[in-house]
């Protein structure tokens, strides 16, 4: 939840799974548990054998519940552009299946320079060097992980299910409350 609110979209998918497989799957809670992989959280409603073939399900009746209802967070689309006025290259690097990913930014009308899909935590270290990023921005301890694998400065917002303390206790290196603060911030740090 850095730059799009998806558990409007998140809750819709997860109750159409429970719906089609006949397994209870509390999607008011899955939603505040959002960041780690998707098979972390089916774990907690499917037993192991069952759990790739239904995060196979889940990704493919994604599109159809879930990227209408997907909200952009206050900030994001001005965040993508002040990195980009600024001639940096704004690259999204998500847990998420990065076709589901691109679907969101291109609904919602955010055009990062690239989306990276399928990484977590420290995994998301290699493709940050890749692209040579020295700022990242996420919303979770994990993305603080990622950031300090690359070498990158760790930013952090506390619109995840993360707040300022742990995301601090994390490693990251700022904590702003949300991405309307960001370019701001953004044109400080190119300065400074």
């Amino acid at each position: 939840m850095t730059l799009i609110d998806s558990r409007p979209g998140i809750h819709a998918a997860y109750r159409a799974l429970s719906a089609e497989t006949g397994t209870h799957i509390d999607a008011d809670l899955a939603v505040t548990r959002l960041g780690p992989p998707l098979e972390v959280e089916l774990a907690h409603w499917f037993p192991e054998e069952r759990i790739a073939a239904m995060s196979d399900r889940y990704r493919e009746i994604y599109p159809t519940f879930a990227i209408a209802p997907t909200l952009a967070l206050p900030g994001a689309r001005e965040a993508i552009a002040a990195v980009q006025a600024l001639g940096g290259r704004a690259v999204v690097v998500t847990a998420k299946h990065e076709p589901n990913a691109k679907l969101h930014l291109s609904h919602l009308g955010i055009e990062p320079d690239a989306v990276v899909g399928w990484l977590w935590a420290e995994a998301k270290g290699g493709a940050l060097r890749e692209h040579g990023a020295t700022v990242y921005v996420g919303d979770h301890t994990g993305d603080v992980r990622g950031a300090r694998t690359a070498g990158s400065l760790s930013v952090a917002v506390e619109t995840g299910p993360c707040d300022a303390a742990e995301l601090r206790a994390a490693g990251a290196d700022v904590v702003l409350p949300d991405l309307t603060a960001f370019p701001a911030w953004l044109d400080g740090y190119v300065a400074a």
